[in-house]
């Protein structure tokens, strides 16, 4: 990809340390490409990454999510977008466990990520952890992501309420992180309904983004103290993105901000009516013409020098042969010699030849193995 410093979508970012003196851990990039200098179709990529880890190591491991994240995902060529996405988040995450091992106050350390990579008008989205991905359309919200914790798993097996979670002591034990010891699964899961299996989410990564549609990118800064409703509603009043990014953190602030705030909005334009355009190379076309051009002068020349050295040809005329009349003559039997008339022969002429980031102090991670509801 081709990077550009227009992006087809509409953007707006904030970011807040929050209100208790924490230094701001969460990391984010947006950034803006064409496919190639033929085929001109934009591409926009967003990361948001929450650092886990004291010591300043939640900032280095979010660092490390967004650069190797984003840095894969430009040198990729799209074809097959979610296995890129999967690369890009284990290779962070592995370099994140690299660096900690390194380092013995950074023991530990990791981060979440959320990705929304958008290819014209399909949009696919990857996550680890509790970063969030939301989708606004026609006035609803919708989240699309799932968040990779342990009050998730007590809801999704009936053991706790939805309205229980929001307080319950185990809110920010993470299940997944980038920095883990073995790289974490990629969750593909991209719900436009909160009825849908996980297979039909997942089956949902491309879908077609509409003119209006808004993303919403963000840290468990905001969903930890501004519900659903209250997002969309504060998008919605809102008169412009960056008053709506602003809007959020201030909200989230006003209750205490007791984590950092990230907030990532994509807005595709209400008059978007883009279509893919590919610019014609006519370098091959050029070089085709001149090279049939050349052999055509060629093939002229030869067939000119060859006329001009065939030799002349003869026209022969078929005549009739006279034949000689001999007479005998009467000489003595010892003496007598006959003479034969030689035959005649003819000689013809031969013939012609031709010639291609957040840490939260509150944070507790506990692996897969070990953590039960």
């Amino acid at each position: 990809m081709i990077r550009t410093d227009r992006a087809h979508l509409n953007i707006a970012t904030h970011t807040h340390a929050g209100m208790t003196g924490k230094n701001n851990e969460d990391r984010y990039a947006v950034t803006s490409y064409q496919l190639s200098e033929i085929d001109t179709t934009p591409v926009l990529f967003a990361v948001v990454a929450d650092g886990i880890g004291g010591h300043l190591a939640g900032e280095v491991a979010a660092e490390l999510a967004v650069n190797h994240i984003t840095q894969a995902v430009a040198e990729s060529d799209v074809r097959r977008p979610k296995k890129i996405l999967e690369r890009a988040v284990q290779e962070a995450s592995e370099a994140i466990a690299d660096h900690a091992s390194s380092d013995p106050e950074r023991q530990g350390m990791g981060a979440t990520c959320a990705c929304a990579w958008v290819i014209g008008d399909q949009l696919y989205t990857a996550t680890v952890g509790d970063s969030r991905i939301y989708l606004l359309r026609e006035g609803r919200i919708q989240q699309l992501t799932t968040d990779h914790t342990w009050v998730q798993e007590a809801i999704e097996k009936n053991i706790i309420t939805p309205e229980y979670a929001r307080d319950h002591p185990n809110i920010h034990v993470i299940r997944r992180y980038l920095g883990s010891p073995e790289p974490p699964e990629v969750d593909f899961r991209l719900r436009l309904y909160d009825s849908e299996t996980d297979a039909l989410a997942e089956g949902n990564q491309g879908i077609s983004l509409q003119p209006g549609d808004i993303l919403l990118l963000c840290s468990d800064g905001l969903t930890d103290l501004v519900w659903n409703d209250e997002i969309s509603e504060i998008i919605r009043t809102k008169g412009s993105l960056k008053a709506a990014a602003q809007g959020l953190v201030n909200t989230a602030n006003q209750r205490g901000g007791h984590d950092n705030t990230t907030i990532v909005l994509l807005a595709v334009p209400h008059d978007m009516k883009w279509a893919p355009t590919k610019k014609t190379n006519w370098l091959p076309w050029i070089i085709g013409g001149v090279a049939a051009f050349v052999l055509l002068v060629v093939f002229a020349s030869v067939l000119v020098i060859n006329l001009l050295r065939a030799p002349d040809v003869a026209t022969v005329t078929p005549t009739v042969a006279a034949t000689t009349a001999f007479t005998a003559t009467s000489v003595p039997e010892a003496t007598q010699t006959v003479i034969d008339s030689p035959a005649p022969t003819d000689t013809a002429p031969p013939p012609t030849q031709e010639p291609t980031y957040t840490p939260w102090p509150t944070n507790t991670v506990i692996p897969p193995e070990t953590s039960t509801p």
